[in-house]
């Protein structure tokens, strides 16, 4: 078992020891990744429950349910390393995990997942929470034991994401989708154009859109136009600076820069390791206050709904960076831009909503974007791997509550939706 040093040396007590009082003589019952991250989220030291699971752990060396969660408890922690390596172990034992239904069960969904950090897959356990939807989460990748009998469900949601390791891994997927018995929802062929340089080629030339031309770009061509011997813009067709730069592969900003010429990215380079970036030209989307603005909100069976806008000075936007939790001035923003999306921001760009779903063929997927000046969709990023929650402190974002039931309602209507229809091409 990898245990990092901060599990080892903390003590467990009653509360966390609580966590596993379900717990049969050998299988504890599943924490699972929304209970964890909303203690995560709300600022419990989750240090003593992973000290709890290790000791359970010890007594119950074969506890899947339990090594599961601890992984997630480290990967919480920032631990990926021992985070990955403890999930595998669990893998090896139970490829399949169970999220029970909070309410009398009317849906059972089937879960495509795969190994992983918490952007490896669609995080559908937050989708669930509180609702009538039993999730089964079925594991399936190298390394991971293959199930023999698969659990009964009325539908398949294909939750793998997309990244260049996993391509392999979906075009099998896809094999078995397209002759599967039940509705699958998210074909995983579709899902591999989700990358940023493949969903531009899709998407930047259609109404109402605007993404500008991102590339991946080795290490060495990166390095020659810092060095003045390429021209950006044989390589960016014909673009110039400023631009953003990126690792391929990484989230939530990480290695993520404006580099406003040539002779930054040496110093670029010198700081952020990786062998492939991502390089697009920078647009400034800032609005007529100064400020940025940047949406995240949700495809669901081609209709999109808000999960939250952050508003910040600085053009790299994350919610949490963007002091939302310090302004009353912009939490009302956001409060009147989700009691108001439906009938401005949706109607809006519905043209560049339209073809984003024709264009990516998929049922449920994330977009990332803001506005440009002259009106049209920003868009900085597609996925189906985003995360929505509605973890956030009621007392501060009473306004959310409702916003994300809409968006948590209508997952659940396309569940409904591809079930009856499966059941009418049967009958």
């Amino acid at each position: 078992m990898t245990i990092h040093p901060d599990m080892a040396s903390n003590n467990s007590n009653n509360s966390n020891n609580s966590q596993l009082n379900n717990a049969s003589p050998d299988q504890s019952k599943l924490i699972g990744l929304a209970p964890l991250m909303r203690k995560a989220f709300s600022g419990v030291d989750l240090k003593p429950l992973g000290s709890a699971l290790i000791e359970r752990i010890k007594e119950y060396p074969d506890d899947a349910n339990a090594i599961m969660d601890l992984s997630t408890v480290l990967m919480l922690l920032g631990h990926r390393d021992s985070a990955l390596a403890t999930q595998m172990e669990a893998l090896r034992l139970q490829p399949l995990y169970s999220v029970e239904a909070t309410l009398a069960p009317t849906i059972k969904l089937l879960a495509l997942m795969t190994d992983g950090d918490l952007m490896a897959n669609t995080p559908l356990a937050f989708l669930v929470e509180n609702s009538d939807i039993a999730l089964d989460l079925l594991y399936v990748g190298a390394g991971i034991p293959f199930l023999e009998e698969l659990p009964e469900h009325d539908v398949m949601f294909i939750a793998v994401g997309e990244a260049d390791e996993k391509y392999a891994l979906l075009h099998d997927l896809q094999e078995i989708a397209l002759t599967w018995p039940r509705p699958v929802i998210n074909l995983p062929e579709r899902i591999t154009y989700l990358g940023r340089d493949k969903a531009c080629a899709l998407l930047q030339s259609r109404d109402g859109i605007a993404m500008p031309t991102s590339i991946r770009i080795d290490r060495q061509t990166l390095a020659e136009i810092g060095q003045n011997e390429r021209e950006l813009g044989s390589v960016l067709q014909g673009d110039d600076f400023p631009i953003i730069v990126r690792p391929l592969g990484s989230h939530a900003g990480q290695g993520l820069r404006k580099v406003m010429s040539s002779s930054e990215i040496t110093a670029y380079l010198d700081e952020i390791p990786g062998e492939e970036f991502y390089v697009a030209r920078f647009v400034d989307y800032r609005s007529e206050d100064g400020q940025f603005r940047k949406y995240r909100i949700i495809l669901i069976d081609g209709k999109p709904f808000i999960s939250h806008m952050g508003i910040s000075s600085h053009w790299m936007i994350h919610y949490l960076n963007a002091g939302m939790a310090e302004s009353a001035e912009k939490r009302a923003e956001e409060k009147r831009f989700m009691e108001n999306f439906d009938s401005t921001f949706a109607p809006r760009h519905s043209i560049a909503f339209q073809e984003i779903y024709d264009r990516l063929g998929l049922d449920y997927v994330g977009i990332d974007c803001g506005e440009t000046q002259d009106g049209k969709l920003l868009i900085f990023e597609v996925d189906s791997d985003m995360i929505v929650h509605a973890m956030d402190p009621i007392d501060l974002y009473p306004y959310k509550q409702a916003t994300m039931k809409k968006l948590f309602d209508a997952f659940r209507e396309l569940l409904i939706k591809a079930a009856l229809e499966s059941e009418k091409t049967v009958s």
